[in-house]
Formats: C-alpha cells, structure tokens, sequence
C-alpha cells in the first residue's frame, strides 16, 4: 500500500493530463486525417484559447461558462483563419503545409507576448471546484476531478459524431472518396474547411478548460504540440480510441516519470514512442499492414 499511497495522487494527475492532450490531439488528428493539413500551429491555437479564457474568467460560474466559450470562440476563430491560408496550397503537399502553419505558429507566439506579456498569469475557477475531493483516503482538486468527467464525456461524444451521424459520413468520405461526396451535392473543399474549424474549436476548448492544468506561458504552445503529436504518433492517426489510450499512457508516464524519475523524466517520453513504434512495426509490418 505504500508505493500505492505515495503514486496515487501522481497518477490520477496523469489521467487529467493526458485527457487534456486527448482533447487536443483530437483537433490535430481530425485536421491531419480528416481535413489532410499538417497544423503545425494547433498548439498556438490552445496558448490563444488558454491566454482568451484565463482574460475571462473572474472566478464564478457564468465567468467559467464565458471563459471556455471564448476559448472554443477563439479557436474555431484560428482554425478559419487557417483553412483559408491553406486552401491555396492544398495540393502541394504536407511540407508546404508544415512549413506555412509552422510560420503561422511562430508570429502567433510573438503576438501572444506581445498582447499578453511575458508573465503567466494565474488562472482563476470557481471556489467549488478549488475545494479538494476525498478519493480512497487522499485530496484531490475538484477541478481536475470535473475535468476528467469532462473529457471523457467529449470523447464519448466525439466518436458518436464522427462514427454515427451524417456529419461523420461526410467528413469520412470527404478524405476516402471525395469525388462520391462531390457528386452527392457536398463540396468536399468547405467539409474540409468545416473540420479545420471544428478542430481549432476543439484545441480552444481544450485551452478554455485547460487552463488551470496546463497554464498560458510563453512555452505553452511547444508542449502541448509536441505531446499532441506523440499522442498522434503512438495512437495511430484517425483513431479515437487509440489517440485516447495514446493520451493516458502519455500522461502517466509525463507524471509519475517525474515522480519515480526525475532525472530521465524529459527522455521517458520519447523513449515510448520509440518503443510503441518498433513494437506497431513488428506486429503490422512497415505499412501498417498485419504481418
């Protein structure tokens, strides 16, 4: 029970942080899979969503409600942008488009010092969720407990969308068979535009609810791009339920790495990628492909 007691804490924040990087891996995965643009700024998008909401929230309830709102706001805001300034290259490849979000992503860093400061502001929630929750004998915040809910609730929700409806049919043949979509009377240039939208939304609702776990700094939008590719990268790309397992295992090795090792802490994440990769290619093949 000892090394149950001293990790427990650690561990349920790596669920909180992962599901927060599901959230935002979700929009990256959505815009790469289904939109096909490399977004190279999705990170920059939640430091926007993150600095917007934490202007907005004064710490009650209708602020909280605001502030995630202004955060989706400004994100679908950001993903607009983008998928007018891609539309011009779609057909040039991922580099062009890695290379024009990734400009994209280092003028929108320079903008949000320069409209925000250098300084990390503090992020300010209702005194509900600031009290702690008794789980198996230890204090939790109530915030990351209600976010947990949150997000796997978006999750759940997600997939339905994507898996189950017209929309999701839409989006799916919009990358698989986009002259079928065409010839349906849905044009597959504006679904693409409509899943770059709803992917900036996703990284701004991520940003609105994230603040008070991964908080607007000038180093913000780096981390939480880099872990949001691992995630991508180790899930699978287009998959839910991968990106999601990708998430959590992401998170608890982040946290309890930094607990249980510290000094390997910044190393452990990559070193599972690079583990999870060999292991994909072994069972799969090179190609994906069942061997």
């Amino acid at each position: 029970m000892g090394w149950f007691d001293d990790n427990f804490i650690p561990a349920l924040d790596g669920v909180a942080y992962g599901l927060l990087l599901f959230v935002v891996a979700a929009g990256l995965t959505l815009a790469f899979g289904s939109g096909g643009v490399l977004n190279l700024a999705h990170g920059t998008l939640y430091a926007f969503a993150a600095y917007t909401a934490t202007e907005v929230a004064d710490g009650s309830w209708p602020g909280l409600a605001l502030a995630v709102l202004a955060g989706i706001a400004a994100g679908a805001a950001g993903g607009g942008v983008l998928a007018v300034m891609t539309a011009p290259i779609a057909g040039r490849g991922h580099m062009a488009q890695a290379m024009l979000t990734f400009g994209v992503a280092l003028v929108g860093g320079d903008l949000l010092m320069t409209v925000f400061g250098k300084d990390d502001p503090q992020v300010s929630v209702p005194s509900a969720l600031e009290k702690p929750v008794s789980i198996l004998g230890h204090n939790y915040p109530g915030y990351r407990l209600a976010f947990i809910g949150v997000a796997i609730a978006l999750g759940v929700v997600g997939w339905y969308v994507l898996a189950r409806t017209r929309i999701g049919a839409a989006v799916r043949a919009s990358v698989d068979d986009p002259e079928m979509l065409a010839a349906g009377g849905i044009s597959p240039a504006r679904v693409r535009s409509g899943v770059l939208i709803a992917a900036g939304a996703l990284a701004g609702l991520a940003g609105g609810l994230g603040a008070p776990i991964i908080g607007p700094s000038t180093s913000v939008a780096n981390t939480v791009l880099l872990q949001s590719l691992l995630v991508v990268v180790i899930g699978g790309l287009g998959s839910v339920g991968g990106a999601l397992l990708a998430a959590i295992l992401v998170g608890e090795v982040q946290t309890l790495g930094v607990t249980l090792m510290p000094d390997f802490a910044p190393y452990l994440m990559y070193a599972t990628m690079a583990v999870m990769l060999i292991a994909r290619t072994a069972r799969f093949g090179p190609t994906g492909s069942r061997v």
